[in-house]
């Protein structure tokens, strides 16, 4: 999420690409390789498709099976080990991007998973839905529109109502657009821009606090932007900023409650984001190609520190901003 000038960020993680057909498999029929067997390491440099990307642009909020190349979310190479297995989770952005792979990956970890989505969304929403349940796991959609305050409370409601609780939640969700000077920003755009990224969160996050138990955990997606702004996105670099000092400060208030509050900040990943006014249409056929492993990043690459960050592995993580960086430095 993510910046014209992506040099300034790079990615993290690998994993492998795949149909969406195949995906609708048990997961222990997507690794592709027997159990135990050998797992060699791969190449980010070549993992993933690079630029040049075809010319491309779709009206808001852009779908995922419009996009060339399709993201990979991990559909066909995720494969889990029960860290989540119980777990209930709240994802919003959960229909594309990497809000999708973070729901695959809960879902493969032994989750059941809630996404919120816009109505305009649906046709990926239900890819979604349809990987959940492949797994086994419970699937809750949810669509609606999280800059109607009314609406957050009563999302969080109904997540929790449908399945059973709560545990994990993560505030995924944004928009963007670029521009390149601040007079073509409307008081109109600014305010969408922190309704959808700020305010959600915070409406979201204020509603599902009275919900969360001891060992529950909030996720929020910043950016690299949070520390390193680009010039064309100054009010969605401003709403990242906002995120990662608003994880700070909660994960120090809910630290005595035993809820740990971490924030993840992408760099450059190939998501709708992009190409629904997110970047420039002249800059996007390059789009990450001045990162140190020359290529954007992969939703899928993120899904595993989303795993991480709502695992009892990172039970001493909290406050933390994990960035998504090959190498261009972090907060």
């Amino acid at each position: 999420m993510d910046h014209p000038n992506s040099s300034r960020r790079a990615l993290v993680g690998a994993a492998a690409t795949g149909l969406l057909g195949a995906a609708m498999a048990p997961a222990g029929a997507q690794s592709g390789a027997a159990e135990g067997a050998p797992m060699p390491p791969k190449n980010p440099l070549d993992a993933y498709p690079a630029p040049p990307f075809p010319k491309q642009q779709q009206p808001w909020p852009g779908l995922t099976s419009k996009m060339t190349p399709r993201p990979d979310h991990g559909e066909t190479s995720y494969k889990g080990s029960g860290r989540l297995k119980g777990r209930k989770a709240l994802l919003t952005g959960g229909d594309s991007g990497i809000g999708r792979a973070a729901a695959i990956a809960y879902a493969r970890e032994g989750a059941d998973v809630a996404i919120n989505y816009l109505p305009a969304e649906e046709a990926d929403a239900r890819e979604v839905v349809q990987l959940i349940r492949a797994e086994g796991r419970k699937a809750v959609a949810i669509p609606g529109d999280i800059r109607d305050e009314a609406f957050c409370k009563k999302l969080v409601a109904d997540a929790a109502r449908e399945l059973g609780g709560l545990d994990i939640l993560v505030n995924n969700a944004a928009r963007q657009f670029s521009h390149d000077s601040i007079l073509d920003i409307t008081t109109a755009q600014f305010d969408e821009t922190f309704k959808t990224n700020v305010y959600a969160m915070f409406w979201i996050t204020k509603a599902a606090i009275p919900l969360l138990k001891a060992g529950a955990t909030i996720i929020n997606t910043a950016s690299v932007n949070a520390y390193d702004p680009g010039e064309n996105i100054i009010d969605y670099a401003a709403t990242k900023g906002a995120i990662m000092i608003f994880t700070k400060g909660l994960a120090k208030q809910l630290a005595s409650k035993g809820i740990r509050v971490n924030a993840v900040a992408p760099g450059p990943f190939w998501t709708p984001l992009q190409v629904t006014g997110g970047q420039p249409p002249d800059k996007l056929p390059q789009f990450g190609a001045d990162t140190p492993l020359k290529r954007p990043g992969q939703p899928a690459e993120l899904a595993g520190v989303y795993v991480l960050l709502a695992s009892n592995e990172s039970s001493y993580a909290t406050g933390q901003v994990y960035a998504a960086v090959g190498g261009n430095g972090g907060p």
